[in-house]
C-alpha cells in the first residue's frame, strides 16, 4: 500500500491562516479606534450638557427663584427672559412647592411630583450653543421643600428706634430660611442625543 506524503497545498493553507490573522488584527484595531471615537464624542457631549446644567443652576438660583419667591407675575418673568424661551407653567402645583412641604402638594400630578426634571418641569428654558451647533434645553424641578420664615415682601422694613442711649427692647425672631431641593437637567437639543447632565441643588431663601 502506497502512503501519500505529498505536502502540496501546505503553503496555501499557511498563507490563508496568516491572511485571516491579519484581518482579525485589522478588524480589532478598527473596532478600538471606532469605539474610542464614540466614547470621546459621548464625553464631549456630556461635558457640554454639564456646562449647560451648571449655567442653568446659576440663572435659577441668582435670578429666577428670588423673583418667584417674591411673587413676581409669571407673565412678567416670561417676558423678561423671552430671549431664552423661559417657560413657567401657571399652576397651583408650583405655588404649593414654593410655600408648602412635599406632603401637602395636593395640586401636583404624579409627573409634577416625580424626581425626573425632564418630566413636567416647573421651569424650563433654552441656552444657545455655538452658531454651528444646536442649543441646550435646561429643565428644573423642585423635589422637596422645607418652609421657613423668610420675608418675601421685598420691602426693607425698618424697626422703630429711640436715641442711641436707649436700650434695644425689640424682639428679633430667629431667621429660619426656607430650603428647596431642586433638580436641574441639561441636554443638547439634538435628535438621538442620550447624554444628559443632572445636578442636585440645595437652595436656601
Amino acid at each position: 500500500m502506497a502512503i501519500l506524503r505529498s505536502q502540496e497545498g501546505a503553503a496555501l493553507i499557511t498563507a490563508l491562516m496568516l491572511t485571516m490573522l491579519s484581518l482579525v488584527i485589522a478588524l480589532a484595531l478598527l473596532t478600538m479606534i471606532t469605539t474610542g471615537t464614540q466614547v470621546s464624542s459621548s464625553q464631549k457631549r456630556y461635558r457640554s450638557s454639564l456646562t449647560a446644567a451648571q449655567g442653568g443652576v446659576e440663572l435659577l438660583t441668582r435670578e429666577l427663584m428670588p423673583r418667584l419667591l417674591k411673587g413676581d407675575p409669571l407673565t412678567t418673568l416670561a417676558n423678561d427672559y423671552s430671549l431664552i424661551d423661559l417657560k413657567v407653567p401657571q399652576s397651583d402645583c408650583l405655588s404649593q412647592k414654593l410655600e408648602q412641604p412635599k406632603g401637602e402638594w395636593s395640586s401636583c400630578s404624579a409627573a409634577q411630583a416625580s424626581s425626573d426634571p425632564g418630566e413636567a418641569p416647573d421651569i424650563s428654558f433654552r441656552l444657545s450653543g455655538l452658531p454651528s451647533e444646536n442649543g441646550f434645553s435646561v429643565t428644573t424641578k423642585i423635589l422637596d421643600t422645607v418652609p421657613g420664615n423668610s420675608d418675601r415682601s421685598g420691602n426693607d422694613l425698618l424697626e422703630l428706634g429711640d436715641s442711641v442711649t436707649s436700650k434695644d427692647e425689640a424682639i428679633h425672631p430667629q431667621h429660619v430660611p426656607a430650603m428647596y431641593n431642586i433638580s436641574v437637567q441639561g441636554v443638547r437639543e439634538e435628535e438621538g442625543t442620550r447624554e444628559k447632565a443632572r445636578l442636585s441643588v440645595l437652595y436656601a431663601f
